[in-house]
């Protein structure tokens, strides 16, 4: 894997870029994941952070870096931002669709009402999940996973989770540990994502 370090801007969000700011960032929504340095302040290390604009996230390390993954994120109003925590993790996951996806997309979600699928590939869930709880709600139903259609990475498409293509999430699921906080940055005011 190659490392490339780039100075980062956006003080605003603890030193995470907001719009895509950082110098001389990779403009392929399939890079590798890098390591980044952040500017002052920078969140804490072992944190999770998705940043919308850019279609990025990032496992902040200590001394003021992190590793950058491209995500996919969720469409129109089924992104959520806000804090969660990591409050369960698993590997090859079952997937069921929510009752708002089936509301949403009978034709499309209405066959898996019962059964789901089972974990493997070809699992809408891919290879490794994060599940993102709250303190007041517990299981959001949101979740970081991965995916085999690297072509949804850098696009607003999915029901509300963020995605990886599943060769990044196995990597980023073996560094974040239970409990760990994920803060899902509000999407930039005016829009600017493809649906």
């Amino acid at each position: 894997m190659k490392r490339r370090t780039f100075i980062l801007s956006g003080v605003a969000l603890g030193g995470l870029p907001t719009t895509g700011q950082a110098v001389a960032e990779d403009a392929s929504p399939l890079m590798v994941p890098h390591i980044v340095q952040m500017a002052s302040p920078a969140p804490p290390p072992g944190e999770v952070h998705v940043v919308p604009g850019p279609f990025r996230l990032y496992w902040t390390l200590p001394k003021r870096r992190a590793i950058v993954y491209p995500v996919r994120i969720g469409r129109a109003e089924l992104y959520e931002a806000g804090e969660y925590y990591v409050g369960a993790k698993k590997e090859w996951p079952s997937w069921m669709p929510t009752p708002g996806m089936i509301a949403r997309e009978p034709e499309r979600y209405a066959k898996y009402a019962d059964s789901g699928l089972p974990g493997g590939p070809g699992n809408p869930l891919g290879a490794r999940a994060l599940y993102l709880f709250t303190k007041e709600r517990g299981d959001t139903f949101l979740r970081i996973h991965g995916t085999d259609d690297p072509s949804t990475i850098g696009r607003a498409v999915s029901n509300g989770c963020a995605g990886l293509i599943n060769a990044h999430m196995i990597d980023l699921y073996e560094r974040v540990p239970m409990n760990a906080r994920v803060i899902l940055h509000p999407k930039p005011i005016g829009g600017g994502f493809s649906d």
